[in-house]
């Protein structure tokens, strides 16, 4: 199991490059530094952090985060091949992710057997 959780993790880091990468590679590598040396997540360790990274872009960007965690998680939910459907106004990242993570895992499961 621990072979697929490190393929959601590539996936997630994957979704993150593209979506922080559509502000520009410059602010794309400041975000990196920033969230690594301030809030000390390196970026191969944010998925088993992800709760210091969203606090990372949300001390950043204030409430800007949420438009860069959209992007995201709209990423993420495509490369695992499933619909993002955002429920309440209230957007939970964390929740999201592991959400999707439960998908990705249960549907490599299934595959594997």
């Amino acid at each position: 199991m621990a072979k697929n959780s490190d393929d959601f993790d590539k996936l997630l880091l994957s979704a993150i490059d593209e979506a922080l990468n559509s502000l520009g590679e410059s602010v794309k590598q400041s975000i990196y530094f920033h969230i690594e040396h301030k809030f000390n997540v390196a970026k191969d360790k944010i998925p088993k952090n992800l709760e210091a990274f969203q606090g990372g872009l949300e001390k950043i960007f204030g409430t800007g985060a949420c438009f860069i965690e959209i992007l995201i998680l709209k990423n993420l939910y495509s490369k695992v091949g499933l619909p993002l459907k955002e429920e309440g106004e209230q957007l939970e990242f964390v929740r999201y992710v592991n959400a999707v993570k439960e998908s990705f895992l249960k549907k490599m499961r299934v595959s594997e057997t």
